[in-house]
């Protein structure tokens, strides 16, 4: 059996100076479609995986283009929402060296911003799901976002589903009067595995744990306590040396016991979007298939990779992923 995993979230076009230029060089752009939880969803069906996102897109040829995109992914689009408003945008110009990237968005009055709740049947889209993903990026575009990722929550807690969460906390967004910590403290309690570290959890929870292991153990153990539905928490750490250079490493708090991975070093980095979304893909396809600390190699493994491949989503197999999990990571011709 194959099993099913649903996404929600923003879909939105990428564009983007070609060759590390800045914007003010360039007079063309190469153009992507991606969200984090639509790279969650892309990842895992490139991965073999049994997957359905649901999202909003705008009611014209640049949402048909969206959902073409999605399509070619093998992500089911059945029930994407059509409305009048436009897809969101963002416009990234890619770094190099000591020069950082920068993103320019535009997405709060977008298509996925201005979704109607009332359009989407959350006991049919997840009947036979076994997992649902979600980001803290989703409930803070809008309050309709907010609602509908709720009461998908609380469809898929009925329905005994394990709920993934990224709760990454963006500040640039929540200007429809909520407050971030108490709308992510109250749907991180209503999920059943973390993904995210010492950051996240003292955005959500208001305290101040150290990034070395200690506090992230402090940080893991208090989160449980706080919220007893969440069973595992597992942390993406990302090292750059310099926008080309990355290392990336996995850890996690399982079952009252710390686990890390080796360290994987990314010497020539092609695209740093998406890597945390193929670290989340990578995780949830290591539950289904490995134990848990070979899951959190496994999305280690998917991260690093993804750094060498050019667009929002991961499209590295399995094997690819296993190879650089095992060690062979030298980049050799294969013929």
């Amino acid at each position: 059996m194959n099993p099913k995993i649903v996404t929600f979230g923003e879909v939105m076009m990428r564009l983007s100076p070609a060759g590390n230029r800045m914007l003010r060089q360039s007079n063309s752009m190469e153009f992507f479609f991606g969200g984090t939880e639509m790279n969650v969803a892309a990842s895992l069906s490139v991965l073999g995986l049994n997957t359905k996102h649901i999202t909003a897109v705008a009611d014209d040829f640049v949402g048909e283009a969206a959902i073409a995109s999605m399509q070619s992914f093998g992500i089911n689009t059945s029930n994407v929402i059509k409305n009048e408003h436009p897809l969101g945008t963002y416009l990234l110009e890619v770094g190099s060296g000591n020069r950082s990237s920068r993103i320019a968005y535009n997405r709060l009055n977008g298509s996925f911003a201005n979704i109607n709740p009332s359009e989407l049947n959350w006991n049919e889209i997840l009947e036979d799901a076994e997992y649902f993903h979600w980001t803290g990026i989703t409930p803070g575009i809008s309050e309709n976002a907010y609602l509908s990722l709720k009461e998908a929550l609380q469809v898929a807690n009925s329905k005994g589903i394990q709920i993934t969460t990224d709760p990454a906390y963006r500040s640039n967004l929540w200007k429809y009067g909520k407050k971030g910590q108490e709308i992510l403290v109250e749907l991180v309690g209503l999920s059943t595995i973390f993904i995210g570290g010492v950051n996240e959890i003292n955005e959500i929870l208001g305290t101040n744990f150290n990034s070395d292991k200690e506090g992230f153990i402090e940080a893991s153990q208090k989160l449980k306590s706080e919220f007893p539905s969440i069973k595992n928490i597992f942390d993406k750490i990302r090292m750059g040396k310099s926008a080309s250079n990355q290392i990336t490493q996995g850890r996690a708090w399982l079952d009252g016991e710390y686990f890390e991975t080796n360290e994987l070093e990314v010497n020539n980095v092609v695209d740093r979007i998406g890597t945390g979304d193929a670290f989340a893909a990578g995780l949830i396809y290591g539950l289904i298939h490995f134990d848990t600390e070979k899951a959190l190699n496994f999305a280690n493994a998917a991260c690093a990779i993804k750094h060498t491949i050019l667009g929002d989503a991961n499209l590295a197999s399995a094997e690819e992923i296993s190879e650089v999990m095992n060690g062979n990571s030298g980049g050799r011709i294969k013929r």
